[in-house]
């Protein structure tokens, strides 16, 4: 098992690693443990009566946590943010009537996404339109739906 471990990629042994600290830190353990270090740095305040090098013990130690904290988490966000794009673009492929074209969306310039975002606002209007919200899946379908319910209306009046 030992040469197993070794075997591993670095990749794969420090997401491991990075996932325990992750979940660690996350702690109420963690949180008493900072909390423990900030009040003992504070009770000894005057023992070295408030110096300089009191101050900056706790300031690089903070500073070095934050510093590795803001990589941690920004790795943790990435992964959860994957995840979840991938779970979406399995609901709208398994979905029939769902539009493909929000399979990875999120690869999309921000000019496309604004396009989108229009459409599916001018969608939502129809949609408040409707009786029946369960059948329009597409902008398109929907103008379509919309056009037709005008047209006897136009005729009838």
């Amino acid at each position: 098992m030992d040469r197993q471990r070794r075997r591993r990629p670095i990749s794969d042994r420090f997401e491991d690693l990075s996932a325990a600290v992750t979940r660690w830190t996350g702690s109420t353990s963690a949180f008493a443990c900072a909390l423990a270090v900030v009040a003992g740095w504070a009770v000894l305040g005057p023992v070295f009566h408030f110096s300089n090098t009191w101050q900056l013990i706790i300031n690089t130690g903070t500073t070095i946590v934050t510093f590795l904290m803001v990589f941690l988490i920004q790795r943790t966000q990435n992964k959860d943010a994957l995840a979840i794009h991938l779970k979406l673009n399995e609901i709208v492929a398994a979905l029939d009537g769902a539009s493909n074209r929000l399979i990875e969306v999120e690869a999309l310039s921000e000019k496309d996404l604004q396009t989108l975002e229009s459409y599916y606002s001018e969608l939502a209007e129809l949609a408040r339109n409707e009786h029946d919200l369960a059948h329009s899946h597409s902008v398109e379908e929907a103008r379509q739906r919309h056009s037709n319910k005008q047209r006897p209306r136009r005729r009838a009046g």
